[in-house]
Protein backbone atom coordinates (compact mmCIF):
# COMPACT_ATOMS: atom_id res chain seq x y z
CA UNK A 1 0.00 0.00 0.00
CA UNK A 2 0.83 3.43 -0.67
CA UNK A 3 1.81 5.69 2.34
CA UNK A 4 -1.70 7.45 2.84
CA UNK A 5 -3.41 5.00 3.06
CA UNK A 6 -1.36 3.23 5.27
CA UNK A 7 -2.41 6.19 6.99
CA UNK A 8 -5.79 6.33 6.92
CA UNK A 9 -6.11 2.86 7.74
CA UNK A 10 -4.43 3.25 10.68
CA UNK A 11 -6.50 6.11 11.28
CA UNK A 12 -9.26 4.18 10.71
CA UNK A 13 -8.46 1.43 12.85
CA UNK A 14 -7.81 3.84 15.80
CA UNK A 15 -11.05 6.18 15.35
CA UNK A 16 -12.68 2.35 15.65
CA UNK A 17 -10.98 1.58 18.75
CA UNK A 18 -12.00 5.06 20.11
CA UNK A 19 -15.53 4.83 19.32
CA UNK A 20 -15.82 0.86 20.40
CA UNK A 21 -14.44 2.35 23.88
CA UNK A 22 -16.54 5.48 24.32
CA UNK A 23 -19.31 3.06 23.40
CA UNK A 24 -18.55 0.41 26.33
CA UNK A 25 -18.63 3.70 28.66
CA UNK A 26 -21.51 5.08 27.07
CA UNK A 27 -23.08 1.30 27.99
CA UNK A 28 -21.91 1.29 31.45
CA UNK A 29 -23.29 4.22 32.81
CA UNK A 30 -26.58 3.31 31.03
CA UNK A 31 -26.46 0.21 32.78
CA UNK A 32 -26.02 2.14 35.95
CA UNK A 33 -29.10 3.84 35.30
CA UNK A 34 -31.56 0.65 34.50
CA UNK A 35 -29.65 -0.74 37.35
CA UNK A 36 -30.77 2.34 39.81
CA UNK A 37 -34.06 2.49 38.02
CA UNK A 38 -34.69 -0.97 39.01
CA UNK A 39 -33.73 -0.88 42.64
CA UNK A 40 -35.57 2.20 43.26
CA UNK A 41 -38.83 0.37 41.46
CA UNK A 42 -38.32 -2.74 43.80
CA UNK A 43 -38.17 -0.57 46.68
CA UNK A 44 -41.25 1.72 45.66
CA UNK A 45 -43.13 -1.49 45.34
CA UNK A 46 -42.72 -2.53 48.58
CA UNK A 47 -43.07 1.11 49.88
CA UNK A 48 -46.05 1.23 48.44
CA UNK A 49 -47.38 -2.45 49.52
CA UNK A 50 -46.28 -1.04 53.26
CA UNK A 51 -48.32 1.84 53.21
CA UNK A 52 -51.11 0.06 51.83
CA UNK A 53 -51.18 -2.53 54.80
CA UNK A 54 -50.81 -0.15 57.30
CA UNK A 55 -53.98 2.05 55.66
CA UNK A 56 -56.03 -1.57 55.40
CA UNK A 57 -55.42 -2.42 59.29
CA UNK A 58 -56.02 0.88 60.17
CA UNK A 59 -59.11 0.61 62.46
CA UNK A 60 -60.28 5.07 62.61
CA UNK A 61 -59.73 7.87 60.57
CA UNK A 62 -57.25 9.33 62.83
CA UNK A 63 -54.86 5.96 62.15
CA UNK A 64 -54.86 7.20 58.91
CA UNK A 65 -54.29 10.84 59.45
CA UNK A 66 -50.75 9.33 60.87
CA UNK A 67 -49.80 7.98 57.55
CA UNK A 68 -48.70 11.38 56.35
CA UNK A 69 -45.38 11.10 57.86
CA UNK A 70 -44.72 8.78 55.21
CA UNK A 71 -44.78 11.87 53.17
CA UNK A 72 -41.19 12.97 54.02
CA UNK A 73 -39.46 9.62 53.21
CA UNK A 74 -40.84 9.32 49.79
CA UNK A 75 -39.45 13.40 49.28
CA UNK A 76 -35.87 12.16 50.68
CA UNK A 77 -36.13 8.98 48.36
CA UNK A 78 -36.82 10.95 45.31
CA UNK A 79 -34.00 13.69 46.22
CA UNK A 80 -31.74 10.49 46.63
CA UNK A 81 -33.05 9.43 43.45
CA UNK A 82 -32.36 12.23 41.73
CA UNK A 83 -29.19 13.05 43.22
CA UNK A 84 -27.86 9.74 41.93
CA UNK A 85 -29.22 9.74 38.34
CA UNK A 86 -26.74 12.95 38.28
CA UNK A 87 -23.72 11.27 40.09
CA UNK A 88 -23.98 8.81 37.13
CA UNK A 89 -24.86 11.35 34.18
CA UNK A 90 -22.04 13.43 35.27
CA UNK A 91 -19.20 10.74 35.78
CA UNK A 92 -20.03 9.15 32.64
CA UNK A 93 -20.50 12.32 31.08
CA UNK A 94 -16.60 13.62 32.38
CA UNK A 95 -14.79 10.53 31.27
CA UNK A 96 -16.61 11.00 27.95
CA UNK A 97 -15.69 13.90 27.60
CA UNK A 98 -12.05 13.34 29.04
CA UNK A 99 -11.94 10.76 26.24
CA UNK A 100 -13.38 13.16 23.72
CA UNK A 101 -10.64 15.91 24.84
CA UNK A 102 -7.59 13.89 24.40
CA UNK A 103 -9.16 12.27 21.40
CA UNK A 104 -9.25 15.68 19.83
CA UNK A 105 -6.09 17.04 20.92
CA UNK A 106 -4.34 13.66 19.39
CA UNK A 107 -6.08 14.57 16.00
CA UNK A 108 -5.60 18.19 16.05
CA UNK A 109 -1.51 17.16 16.93
CA UNK A 110 -1.80 14.97 13.86
CA UNK A 111 -3.45 18.03 11.58
CA UNK A 112 -1.12 20.57 12.97
CA UNK A 113 2.35 17.84 11.76
CA UNK A 114 0.16 17.44 8.83
CA UNK A 115 -0.07 21.05 8.15
CA UNK A 116 3.38 21.99 8.41
CA UNK A 117 4.67 19.36 6.61
CA UNK A 118 2.75 20.48 4.01
CA UNK A 119 3.55 23.82 4.17
CA UNK A 120 7.57 23.20 4.40
CA UNK A 121 7.19 22.05 0.54
CA UNK A 122 5.48 25.59 0.65
CA UNK A 123 7.69 27.34 -3.00
CA UNK A 124 10.05 29.79 -2.48
CA UNK A 125 8.77 33.14 -2.07
CA UNK A 126 5.70 32.05 0.15
CA UNK A 127 7.17 32.82 3.11
CA UNK A 128 4.51 35.65 4.02
CA UNK A 129 1.79 33.86 3.06
CA UNK A 130 3.28 30.58 4.89
CA UNK A 131 4.04 33.04 8.13
CA UNK A 132 -0.23 34.03 7.81
CA UNK A 133 -1.56 30.51 7.15
CA UNK A 134 0.17 29.29 10.82
CA UNK A 135 -0.86 32.63 13.01
CA UNK A 136 -4.54 31.94 11.79
CA UNK A 137 -4.24 28.36 12.90
CA UNK A 138 -2.44 29.53 16.35
CA UNK A 139 -5.23 31.83 16.58
CA UNK A 140 -7.56 28.88 15.91
CA UNK A 141 -5.80 26.85 18.41
CA UNK A 142 -6.07 29.60 21.14
CA UNK A 143 -9.87 30.13 20.39
CA UNK A 144 -10.67 25.86 20.36
CA UNK A 145 -9.15 26.20 23.58
CA UNK A 146 -10.89 29.02 25.37
CA UNK A 147 -14.07 27.51 24.19
CA UNK A 148 -13.62 24.11 25.52
CA UNK A 149 -12.65 25.73 29.32
CA UNK A 150 -15.66 27.74 28.82
CA UNK A 151 -17.67 24.82 28.25
CA UNK A 152 -16.23 22.73 30.81
CA UNK A 153 -17.38 25.75 33.26
CA UNK A 154 -20.67 26.41 32.51
CA UNK A 155 -21.18 22.18 32.89
CA UNK A 156 -19.48 22.36 36.42
CA UNK A 157 -21.79 25.24 37.04
CA UNK A 158 -24.83 23.85 36.01
CA UNK A 159 -23.73 20.04 37.85
CA UNK A 160 -23.54 22.64 40.68
CA UNK A 161 -26.80 24.40 40.84
CA UNK A 162 -28.59 21.30 40.16
CA UNK A 163 -27.19 19.86 43.36
CA UNK A 164 -28.34 23.05 44.92
CA UNK A 165 -31.79 22.77 43.87
CA UNK A 166 -32.09 18.87 44.83
CA UNK A 167 -30.66 20.15 48.28
CA UNK A 168 -33.23 23.40 48.92
CA UNK A 169 -36.16 20.91 48.01
CA UNK A 170 -35.17 18.26 50.13
CA UNK A 171 -35.19 20.95 53.07
CA UNK A 172 -38.16 22.35 51.44
CA UNK A 173 -40.38 19.10 51.92
CA UNK A 174 -38.33 18.84 55.40
CA UNK A 175 -40.20 22.01 57.06
CA UNK A 176 -43.89 20.95 55.10
CA UNK A 177 -43.19 18.00 56.89
CA UNK A 178 -42.70 19.65 59.94
CA UNK A 179 -45.26 22.05 59.72
CA UNK A 180 -48.49 19.63 59.65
Amino acid sequence: MTKPADQFMSTAKTAMADLTDMTATAMAGFGKLVELNMTTAQTAMADATAQMQAGFAAKAPKDLAGMTSLVQPMADQAAAYGRAVAAIVSETGLALSKSAEAKFADVQAQAVASIEAALKQAPAGSEGAVAAFKNAMTTGQAAMATAQAQAKQAADTVGKQFATATEMAVKASKSVGKSK
